[in-house]
């Protein structure tokens, strides 16, 4: 089993098996993302394909899905776009 420190969890966690993209951002995630975090991003893309209504076969929207997915895991700085989806809140 590959293992890697985890840019967006911050532990040596096993890697993913495979590179997700056949580019630089592919490269990264492969060696900086634990499989952990990859199994998060894919739970939490739907909300942004969903909020945004992003037709995934458009190179803009690729584009913003790209970007979010490199502040979410930690490769550049700046905020995540909202989405609808909120967490629930804890009871008072």
């Amino acid at each position: 089993m590959r293992m890697v420190k985890c840019i967006k969890l911050g532990q040596e966690l096993p890697g993913l098996d495979f590179q997700p993209f056949d580019d630089e951002l592919g490269e990264k995630i492969y060696q900086h993302v634990s499989q952990k975090a990859w199994d998060m991003w894919l739970a939490e893309s739907p909300r942004y394909i969903n909020t945004y209504r992003l037709d995934l076969s458009d190179p803009q929207a690729q584009e913003f899905l790209r970007q979010q997915m490199k502040v979410f895991f930690g490769f550049e700085k700046g905020e995540m776009a909202r989405t609808a989806w909120t967490p629930p809140r804890e009871p008072r």
